[in-house]
């Protein structure tokens, strides 16, 4: 497709990246096709000296389109692409480290600026071979202009494209086994789901600063532009979080915006985005941002919505999905209205297993899903193995060609969410191999509802609760980060929430006295929502809360740190 491109619109834009690092006002570098096409060659070709089809290649890169050619080039030379966070200085390697020893890589890619550092990590990790460093940039510059036409690819292909490496919320991370199949199959899918009504105009553009390491990032970023031909304007996830607006104008400034953001990221661009960014633009061209993976609040987007809305933003630009790395990225979406996108079901039931409709005053709120045919989708009794009865909770499970084959180097016991099978299927379920999510959901008038994950639920005083609800709750308050958690005391679970909140700096009143407040606001609202009593409130400093590199709440980090009272308090 990449090479295809180039023949076909060789001068045509293709990826733009715009840096930020040494100049606020962005320095972008825009790569054409045919240019693209060229780098990518000039990385396999050298490639092809250090590794041999089917060897792994870890990309350990800052966000830039070097990073890009790396991932592509390892794929043209027959390699499996491992891409990976740069590890930052005085930090942790424990996940890269783990994916070393995973994969054994031939070769790690980098850049001339960070392979100093790159070089220090790769010579302490425990291989009993070193992979070859190779700095990108460097080979792009001194190849792109003598490539000539792309060559066969090599004869042997291997079957699996890339290793997507989970972010570790649940589990330590496992290396999700992706093909090209895969890959184009989920891409299909996604375009006929968002784009159902219209097609995609030839001049859209994906607009992204997700990280190319995580499972959305690297589709919007990097393939999808190649699979639909799109332009895509690209930046960091740094970026970003230093000044939110800068996304916010760029869906304003290139035609026919399309884009993907986690949860949090919508609250923080509504709070960080003055009217004075966006004076003289508009966003009533941007055909849709994909809201993902972590679970989406109807309040979250709404907050969004009616921000921008005086700058032409509409509610219909909102596009909730689900899905999980397993299945590529991308399984379902809904279409957001602001008074039709979610429904309102009993907390009490709920925790039961049950579905049971309320009244928007006493009930949860739920975003709605389309129930998609193509991947298909079931909700299974995770005991029983037979499709859940209508009304009741069940887990998700999916089946299609954007299913991965498995996990890399697991063994069985740590595959078993792949291959499941429904046992005395419905007719028309197809008979598999199905993927077990792990996220538990349900089905309700013809739409499906995500209600969270089977590990992080919470059992307090014996009944259940899911701590996206909690969450939620809280978050209405506050408006910060939350992170709700069951935490043994005296041989009884209770209820903890770590609460990021940012101190006040107006100098009206007293800090105690108005912690002391949210606290107490914070308590009544969670015993008047859920009918539980708090444990303890933690309240900390913004960025204090473990997350994953997509930004998901890492829920069994954040319980160790409690329980080794190593979370700062504000009120300490």
């Amino acid at each position: 497709m990449l090479h295809g491109r180039a023949s076909m619109r060789p001068d045509d834009a293709a990826l733009t990246f715009i840096d930020y690092t040494h100049d606020p006002a962005g320095v972008a570098e825009t790569l054409t096709w045919s240019q693209l096409s060229r780098r990518t060659l000039g990385v396999a070709r050298e490639l092809s000296h250090h590794a041999s089809v089917g060897d792994r290649a870890v990309i350990l890169a800052p966000q830039s389109l070097d990073y890009v050619t790396a991932f592509l080039g390892a794929m043209q030379a027959g390699l499996i692409a491992v891409p990976l966070p740069l590890p930052h200085r005085g930090s942790t390697h424990d996940r890269v480290s783990t994916v070393f020893e995973d994969t054994s890589p031939a070769v790690v890619l980098t850049t001339a600026e960070v392979a100093g550092d790159v070089g220090d990590y790769v010579d302490q990790s425990r291989l009993d071979t070193a992979p070859k460093l190779i700095e990108v940039d460097r080979v792009a510059q001194s190849q792109e202009d003598g490539a000539g036409p792309a060559g066969p690819l090599p004869a042997d292909l291997p079957s699996v494209a890339y290793l997507q490496y989970s972010s570790g919320s649940t589990r330590s991370p496992a290396g999700v086994m992706l093909s090209h199949r895969n890959l184009t199959a989920n891409f299909d899918q996604l375009m006929r789901s968002f784009f159902a009504e219209s097609k995609a105009p030839a001049d859209m553009t994906i607009v992204s600063w997700l990280p190319f390491y995580h499972d959305m990032g690297l589709v919007l970023g990097i393939c999808a532009p190649i699979l639909g031909g799109f332009h895509a304007v690209l930046t960091s996830p740094v970026a970003f979080l230093e000044k939110p607006s800068r996304w916010v104008r760029a869906l304003a400034e290139y035609p026919h915006a399309w884009s993907s953001a986690p949860n949090f990221a919508f609250d923080l661009a509504a709070r960080k985005t003055t009217d004075a960014d966006l004076a003289g633009l508009d966003l009533g061209g941007v055909r849709g941002i994909i809201s993902g993976a972590e679970r989406v609040e109807p309040a979250t987007l709404r907050r969004f919505v009616d921000r921008f809305a005086h700058f032409n933003f509409r509610d219909d630009m909102m596009r909730p999905s689900y899905g999980l790395a397993e299945a590529t990225v991308f399984v379902t979406s809904g279409v957001w209205n602001d008074s039709t996108a979610e429904a309102h079901f009993d907390v009490d039931a709920l925790a039961a297993g049950r579905v049971e409709p309320t009244t928007r005053r006493k009930g949860t709120s739920l975003v709605k899903y389309a129930v998609p045919q193509s991947p298909s989708l079931r909700i299974v009794d995770n005991e029983t193995r037979h499709e859940a009865a209508p009304g009741l909770i069940g887990e998700i499970w999916v089946c299609g060609e954007n299913v991965a084959e498995g996990y890399w180097k697991k063994s069985p016991q740590e595959q078993l969410c792949f291959g499941a099978e429904i046992v005395d299927p419905s007719t028309g379920t197809p008979t598999g191999p199905w993927l077990r999510t792990g996220d538990l959901g349900f089905v309700h008038d013809g739409e499906l509802f995500i209600v969270g994950r089977i590990k992080d639920l919470l059992i307090v005083r014996g009944r259940n609760h899911y701590p996206e609800d909690i969450e939620a709750t809280v978050q209405e308050i506050t408006g910060g980060r939350v992170a709700a958690l069951a935490v043994p005391v005296r041989g009884t679970e209770e209820l903890v929430t770590v609460i990021e909140l940012k101190m006040r700096t107006d100098g009206n009143g007293d800090p105690v006295s108005w912690l002391s407040g949210v606290k107490n606001d914070v308590t009544s609202a969670i015993s008047n929502a859920h009918g539980l009593n708090v444990g303890d409130l933690v309240l900390v400093q913004p960025g204090s809360i473990p997350t994953t590199t997509s930004g998901k709440i890492r829920r069994a980090a954040c319980a160790e740190q409690y329980r080794q009272d190593q979370f700062e308090r504000l009120d300490a």
